[in-house]
């Protein structure tokens, strides 16, 4: 089926619309970063730059580390910019631009993310690296989607359960990050953990500055909360869209944060970009050896 212009959106020179990239510029191994000013902090490492561009908040840089070809790409903030990052990564590999149609033989792209996050248990100590196991969407992204083979529907029932979730509230989702790429990145240095992923940054994330909160217990309630020995650990905006939309594709992924807070002590990090780029460094070591 030829897909129409308004559902697959090209600019004129036939670049993918929002990423502003054509499917040659783009390699099979994919870091996602947030912040369009840490795409020139991961790709300073490469051995050769072949492809810089930037469109809005979506930057990538695309080249070599070695023999192995990689691509940076900012997403911006929230799963709503990741549901156009990862559709717009896809139709790169697996539609054919010309005639509009879905190619019969698929490619699986491998999608690191490299992340900051707040810890929401008091034991996690600040610059520690944690991988998501799993992630819970508190988002409504993934039921937009025919999605519910990806979802684990008992650690989601246990938890509306926990929390009293309102039933005027998107239900929350829970994914797992992709088995054989956890166990490339992980590592003595490595936790493992339960990621909460936020729909904002303030009210979703129990910050008060001048408006209250619907539930002022709510942060409590996802740090008590305890799956057959799985707590949540801590919070971000982004996991749970990858990793519900790479399986969905197809795709493989995994999330790696840089503990910068930690909300139970309300401690911050006095140096971000020093931790940020230890995180960079130790993803390279292990991205150049899939």
């Amino acid at each position: 089926m030829k897909l129409s212009a308004s559902e697959l959106v090209l600019n004129k020179d036939k670049s993918i619309y929002h990423l502003n990239l054509f499917p040659e510029e783009l390699a099979e191994t994919i870091i996602t970063v947030g912040d369009p000013d840490r795409v020139p902090l991961v790709s300073q490492y490469f051995d050769t730059i072949e492809v810089k561009k930037g469109k809005r908040e979506f930057h990538s840089h695309t080249g070599h580390l070695g023999k192995k070809r990689i691509t940076v790409i900012s997403t911006g903030i929230g799963t709503d910019n990741i549901d156009i990052v990862l559709n717009e990564l896809d139709a790169l590999v697996n539609i054919d631009f010309d005639s509009r149609t879905i190619k019969e033989n698929k490619t699986k792209l491998d999608i690191i993310r490299i992340g900051t996050s707040g810890a929401i248990q008091s034991h996690i100590p600040l610059h520690s690296y944690l991988m998501s196991e799993y992630a819970i969407g508190l988002d409504s992204l993934l039921h937009f989607y025919d999605s519910q083979h990806v979802q684990h529907p008992a650690i989601q029932h246990a938890f509306l359960s926990h929390t009293n979730w309102l039933k005027d509230k998107s239900t929350p989702y829970v994914v797992q990050c992709d088995k054989a790429l956890s166990k490339k990145f992980s590592s003595t240095q490595m936790m493992s953990g339960f990621t909460a992923t936020n729909v904002g940054f303030y009210g979703p994330q129990g910050r008060i500055l001048r408006l209250p909160l619907q539930d002022s217990f709510m942060n409590d309630k996802l740090a008590s909360f305890n799956y057959q020995g799985m707590q949540i650990t801590n919070l971000e905006m982004e996991t749970a869209g990858i990793y519900g939309l790479a399986k969905l594709m197809g795709h493989r992924a995994i999330s790696l944060n840089c503990i910068l807070a930690n909300r139970s002590t309300g401690a911050f990090s006095t140096e971000p970009e020093k931790a940020t780029q230890g995180l960079i460094a130790y993803a390279l070591e292990r991205i150049v050896q899939i």
